[in-house]
């Protein structure tokens, strides 16, 4: 038999060793994500309240927990509180994160202590950080309140305490403790850039902001795609704070979903309930998601075209 069939039919033979490689990570996706994923799908079609005794035994209602959830108010406000949470954490502090790389991305002495400083909060747990705040916001001698009467500012101080101020002392919480984590990012991508674009726009007059609109903007748009989904996706994902400065009061002023869920599933036993809650969380997830990199990929289309 000659060589020349031997050869064809190990080129025919399935390649297994790329299979075994990816098999751990299958399997952590099965595990972790794609099954509790659809026992939660599977779960929002029934009643199962653990702390009822009538209700304790899971019963089939179909789509009933989601009707009765979208004709709940208290379901209408804390998606409200989630929109706006979301809206104006995530954004912010991609542009602190954005500024902040600027600051720091020079080659002067002392630099390293800038960046640590901008960087120092993400290191904090999220409820040390929380504890801190809930300090800085303690009516009349809190660091932030004797901040802001020194600017001027006469309102209330009681802002974890106040529902028109709970939510936004939670978001300057969040804001501040993500801004330096996204710098990393931005700082990493600024170092990476090609130095003769710059050289070349300088020749050619361009000015500041012209090269940062012009060329940092559009060189840094993969990063900004990985920021901005990560900072969507945990923005939806951030609660520890919340538990430690409000308990998602007061009168459900600083509740977003995710506590919200939490509060479902443990503190009521409402299986059904918190199960079509996550269904609804992930569909959130997964649209930002999807609608986020097809955006990026026709602006990236756009830009070569």
């Amino acid at each position: 038999m000659s060589a020349q069939p031997r050869l064809q039919r190990r080129r025919r033979r399935p390649e297994i060793l790329p299979y075994l490689l990816l098999l751990p990570t299958g399997l952590f996706v099965a595990l972790f994500t794609a099954w509790p994923t659809l026992l939660s799908l599977y779960q929002s079609f029934f009643r199962q309240r653990l702390n009822i005794a009538k209700f304790r035994d899971p019963t089939f209602i179909g789509l009933d927990n989601y009707a009765k959830l979208l004709a709940d108010p208290r379901f209408w406000q804390v998606m409200r509180n989630t929109t706006i949470y979301v809206l104006v954490t995530a954004p912010i502090s991609i542009v602190l994160g954005f500024l902040f790389a600027l600051l720091v991305n020079r080659a002067i002495k002392g630099i390293g202590p800038a960046r640590l400083a901008f960087f120092h909060p993400t290191i904090l747990p999220m409820v040390s950080a929380a504890t801190i705040w809930m300090f800085f916001f303690t009516p009349d001698y809190g660091l932030f309140n004797t901040f802001l009467v020194t600017l001027g500012y006469s309102g209330p101080q009681n802002w974890v305490g106040n529902p028109h101020l709970a939510l936004p002392a939670v978001m300057i919480v969040a804001i501040w403790k993500n801004a330096g984590y996204y710098m990393i990012f931005y700082l990493a991508g600024l170092q990476n850039l090609p130095t003769d674009v710059y050289e070349a726009a300088v020749l050619d007059g361009a000015n500041w902001w012209q090269m940062l609109w012009r060329i940092t903007f559009p060189l840094l748009r993969r990063t900004t795609l990985f920021v901005s989904t990560i900072a969507f996706i945990g923005a939806f994902q951030m609660v520890d704070h919340i538990f430690v400065l409000t308990g998602g009061g007061p009168s459900r002023a600083s509740t977003v979903l995710l506590f919200y869920l939490w509060q479902e599933r443990f503190e009521n036993q409402n299986i059904g309930k918190a199960a079509t809650l996550t269904v609804i969380l992930i569909v959130f997830l997964l649209i930002f998601t999807v609608t986020n990199f097809i955006l990026s990929e026709r602006k990236e289309e756009d830009a070569h075209a």
